[in-house]
This record gives C-alpha cells, sequence and structure tokens, in this order.
C-alpha cells in the first residue's frame, strides 16, 4: 500500500489527554501518520473548542487547526468510574500523552510510575512546561512565559529595540515537534526490546534549545569566542527589503551571490571591500553591508528584483501576505490545502500534511465533536453497554449529541 492510503503508524493507539495547543499539535501529527489517536476530555472540552469562529458550538477555528485524524471521549476523571474506564483504554495503548502539571498525576492514578507498571509497553510522554528536576519543575506554562524565558522575546529586542513575541504560537508547535519525535523514537526502541519508556518534553529546554542552535555562536567555547547571538539574523536590516512599490524578500549569502549582486548595482568593487568580502567578514559587518543593499533595492521594484535574482541566481521571493500564502499557485498546484464536507459545519479547509510518502500526502478527517466515539471506543477497551450507560447517566462521560442538548 502507498501514498494516502499508506497509514504509518496503523495499530498504533494514542490517548491523547492533552489540551490547547502543544499536546493537540503533537497528537495531530501521529494521527496524520495514521495512529488511532483518541482524545480523552473531560465535561466542559477543551478549552480551544470555543477559540476563535465557529459554525457548531464547540468546533471552533483554533481547535479544528489542530484536532484533526483524531476520535473523541469524554470522561470526567473526577468520578472513579471514569477512571476505571481511562485504566482499561491504557491496557489498550500504546502511547500515553499528557500536558498536566506533574503534581495532578497521582491524584488521578495516571503517574509514570503507576501506568507503566500497568502496561509495561506503554510509550508515557509528559508534555511539562519544565523539567521534572529542577527548580522550575511543576510550574504552570504557557506559550508567552515560555517565549520569554527562552530568549526569544529578546531576540526582537535586540534587533529592533522592544522585546516581542514572536506571532505565531512557537513555544506551543515546536515543543510539539520535539514531543513527536520524541514519541517515534521511543516506539522504535520498544519494538526492538519490547519495553516501553517514559518520555519527558519540557517546553522551556525545548525552546532553549530552539532558539540556541545558532544563538549559542561563541558560547560554544570555553572560554567563550565571542557574545552570545548570531550577528546575520540579529541585525536590525534584517527584514524584507523595501523596493520601490512593495517588499521583497532577497537573499544574497555566497560569495558569488554578493559579487553578483555589487556589479549588477554599479559597485563591483564593494565585493573586495575589506567588510564584505568573505563570509566571516560580513557576519561582522552585517548591519552596514544590508543596510546598503538596502538602499540600492529600493530602487527598483518588486517584479524587477525578481527577474534581476532569477538571472544572478540569487534565492529571492515576493514577500506574501496571509492571504496569498493560502491562495498560493505553488500550494494549489500540489494540492496542499483540502477540503472536507461536513453535514452540519459545511465546506471546511484545512492546510494538508506536508509529508509525503510515496510521492502522495497522507489523507486527513474532520476533527471529533466532543464525545464522538465514546461509546465505540469504550466497547473496544471490553466495557459492556450496560457499563457505558452507568458512565453516561453519572455525568461520568458523554455522546456529543447528549452534551448538544444539554
Amino acid at each position: 500500500m502507498t501514498g494516502a492510503g499508506m497509514r504509518l503508524l496503523d495499530g498504533i493507539r494514542v490517548l491523547d489527554l492533552s489540551a490547547v495547543v502543544m499536546g493537540p499539535f503533537a497528537g495531530q501529527m501521529l494521527g496524520d501518520l495514521g495512529a488511532d489517536v483518541i482524545k480523552i476530555e473531560p465535561p466542559e472540552g477543551d478549552s480551544t473548542r470555543r477559540t476563535g469562529p465557529a459554525t457548531e458550538a464547540g468546533m471552533a477555528a483554533l481547535f479544528l487547526g489542530v484536532n484533526r485524524n483524531k476520535r473523541s471521549v469524554m470522561l470526567d476523571l473526577k468520578q472513579p468510574e471514569a477512571r476505571a474506564a481511562l485504566f482499561a483504554l491504557v491496557d489498550t495503548a500504546d502511547v500515553f500523552m499528557h500536558s498536566m502539571r506533574p503534581q495532578k498525576l497521582d491524584a488521578l492514578g495516571i503517574s509514570p510510575q503507576a501506568l507503566l507498571a500497568r502496561n509495561p509497553r506503554l510509550v508515557y510522554a509528559g508534555l511539562h512546561g519544565f523539567s521534572e528536576d529542577g527548580p522550575y519543575g511543576g510550574r504552570p506554562a504557557y506559550d508567552d512565559t515560555i517565549q520569554g524565558m527562552a530568549g526569544l522575546a529578546a531576540l526582537a529586542q535586540l534587533q529592533g529595540g522592544e522585546p516581542r513575541y514572536f506571532p505565531t504560537i512557537a513555544a506551543d508547535k515546536t515543543s510539539g515537534l520535539f514531543a513527536v519525535n520524541g514519541i517515534l523514537a521511543a516506539l522504535v526502541r520498544r519494538e526492538r526490546t519490547g519495553v516501553g519508556a517514559f518520555v519527558e518534553v519540557p517546553m522551556f529546554e525545548s525552546m532553549v534549545a530552539f532558539n540556541l542552535v545558532e544563538h549559542m555562536y561563541g558560547h560554544h567555547f570555553d572560554p567563550p569566542k565571542g557574545a552570545l547571538g548570531y550577528p546575520r539574523v540579529l541585525a536590525e536590516w534584517r527584514r524584507p527589503y523595501r523596493t520601490a512599490d512593495g517588499y521583497i524578500c532577497l537573499m544574497p549569502y555566497t560569495d558569488q551571490h554578493w559579487r553578483a549582486f555589487f556589479a549588477e548595482v554599479g559597485e563591483a568593487d564593494l565585493a573586495t571591500d575589506p567588510r564584505f568580502a568573505d563570509i566571516a567578514a560580513r557576519t561582522r559587518n552585517i548591519e552596514a553591508l544590508y543596510e546598503v543593499a538596502g538602499g540600492h533595492i529600493a530602487r527598483r521594484t518588486t517584479q524587477a528584483w525578481q527577474d534581476t535574482s532569477e538571472r544572478l541566481q540569487i534565492p529571492s521571493a515576493p514577500m506574501a501576505s496571509l492571504d496569498q500564502v493560502v491562495d498560493d499557485a505553488h500550494l494549489r498546484a500540489t494540492g496542499f490545502f483540502v477540503a472536507k464536507d461536513d453535514p452540519s459545519m459545511g465546506r471546511l479547509v484545512f492546510p494538508g500534511v506536508p509529508l509525503k510518502f510515496d510521492g502522495e500526502r497522507p489523507a486527513i478527517a474532520v476533527p471529533p465533536r466532543l464525545g464522538e466515539h465514546t461509546r465505540d471506543v469504550l466497547a473496544e477497551a471490553g466495557l459492556d453497554a450496560k457499563a457505558i450507560d452507568a458512565l453516561v447517566k453519572k455525568d461520568a462521560t458523554s455522546e456529543a449529541t447528549e452534551r448538544a442538548q444539554a
């Protein structure tokens, strides 16, 4: 089997007790790859069900963005019967993931020690704010606080004088990628050894690792051979260049690129200027380099620079608005965006899975209503209809239709 029909993680069952973005994004990626991802939600559901525009209560935009390719089970884990149902699901699971603060786990009986003792083949992923063994362990964490603590907000201050958060949920989404890497690695080891694992995914450490890939810079050495921070990306002029009629993202990088650029703008001698003669010199003088380039680029139109950069083989692209991104010709041609017709919500559009396998992207399914698959999933775990009915009557669980009528 190949292409969109291929479910690479077919047979892998994931219990996803996470909420908001970091964990749900990780769970969605596992679902995209074919895992059976079961989203365990409290009676009120994930808060993102109410974040953003919606055509149906409980199915708001942010929820749609990180919860496709999942099934939903609603369990009120304050109820002992619901916890017993969860343990029955754990017995059938390959992966258990959550984003709760560690100190809440013992009261629910879902600590790593408890669940790994119950199911030794389980891959247990704790998506935390901070590593448990440090002084920050157990603290609450959100994207904004982690961006600030990991030095990301300060990058904007170094570049432009004012601290700012990235205008995207960078910490949650990047940490979700780390979570998927860790879970898949633990599953590979389990296939070799038969033994599960506790995978800890701390947001803070994940984002510091992300940030310092280039910004560790001179501090890779002991003693340091320079300051923290990669000068090229911190340069104030490192931004889309203004043209005569808009903006262009022009990127001369190699010696050859810069020689061609300087010759094009009538300043060929700058290629041998000691400030710009090689990559080391350009890095030390990056502000001056970008300022000189910006002055020349502003004199021509965006299209003129696109034509010029193509002729000179210098990477470039016009700056795209979000409206232009979702209407991009390349993305349309490759079938990146996927439309799904839902009986209640009408037509929904999703960014597709970016990965391709044997030339095709995996298929996607509309995110689930709250508790939509409760009966099916609990029956698969061995609960009989009478036990499931009892859970519903105690409001320890519910089906989406019953919640909608409440």
